[in-house]
């Protein structure tokens, strides 16, 4: 059974028992000026409170409830403003890939490939982000057991790549709702780096009827749950104004109250792995 203890992204290493990294930003790249502006907030609080960041933003949101709802910019462009970003504020990347075909452009910007939750199966993709040697952080489908997350590093390693976080996001729990397992996260910890991604866990999806909503009030309590267990990381999406973002704002947190959420995560960290 493969099982990965701890990873390497840069000087960085990251396991679930070393202090957590944030992986926070924008749901969507909805402009180059928003981007760094959030970016370089965000930079300013984790060097702060010397907490470790990897900023997120995707270039696409091809799983879209609706056909009209807003995607980003696309590969081209998107990677060029996150290029802009990293090479500005020295940080590490990361962001999530959809086609196999996406896989080597992505590589050459990006520090960390994302596996969107729904394509987590994808044999091909995950082959694909796996040959550009990259760290994959990897969602758990949400109608995917702990268990069988198992199959997917199994996958990674016989394509070379150890490198593998794996991100829980909630679970299917009967119509438009997600549940949070957290001896499933228990179970998922033994097989890798555990990422929670704190902000889809909150999604109700189809909410809205054409699009997501969500319980951003929620973020401390799943968080801090979340952290007192000892975790590698954290995903939070933040926008300054999430009731005009133009994705998943419902779920987001409000980027004026993203210090407060991150000092609350911290203190429950650095409890937990000080015992």
């Amino acid at each position: 059974m493969v099982q990965i203890t701890e990873i390497q992204l840069n000087d960085r290493k990251i396991s679930n028992r070393d202090p957590a990294i944030m992986i926070a930003g924008l749901n969507v790249i909805e402009s180059k000026e928003l981007c760094m502006s959030v970016a370089g907030e965000l930079v300013k609080i984790c060097a702060k409170n010397s907490i470790d960041l990897i900023f997120k933003a995707s270039f696409d949101k091809a799983n879209r409830s609706s056909i009209d709802s807003f995607r980003g910019p696309g590969v081209d462009q998107g990677l060029k403003i996150l290029k802009k970003v990293k090479e500005e504020f020295n940080i590490p990347i990361i962001s999530d890939i959809h086609e196999p075909a996406q896989a080597e452009t992505a590589g050459e910007i990006l520090d960390v490939i994302q596996i969107p939750a729904f394509l987590s199966r994808q044999t091909d993709l995950i082959k694909a982000a796996c040959e550009t040697k990259k760290v994959i952080n990897i969602k758990k489908a949400q109608f995917l057991s702990p268990s069988q997350m198992m199959n997917i590093i199994e996958k990674c390693n016989h394509f070379g790549n150890q490198n593998i976080l794996l991100c829980e996001r909630g679970s299917i729990f009967g119509y438009d709702n997600l549940i949070v397992d957290f001896l499933g996260i228990d179970e998922i910890k033994k097989i890798a780096p555990t990422i929670l991604d704190i902000t889809h866990s909150l999604q109700i999806p189809g909410g809205k009827g054409k699009s997501a909503d969500g319980r951003s009030s929620q973020a401390k309590v799943l968080g801090t749950a979340a952290a007192a267990i000892g975790l590698a990381g954290f995903f939070i999406e933040v926008h300054p104004s999430p009731e005009n973002a133009l994705c998943d704002g419902a779920s987001a947190t409000k980027l004026s109250e993203f210090e407060s959420l991150l000092l609350e995560l911290k203190k429950f960290d650095d409890l937990s792995k000080s015992l």
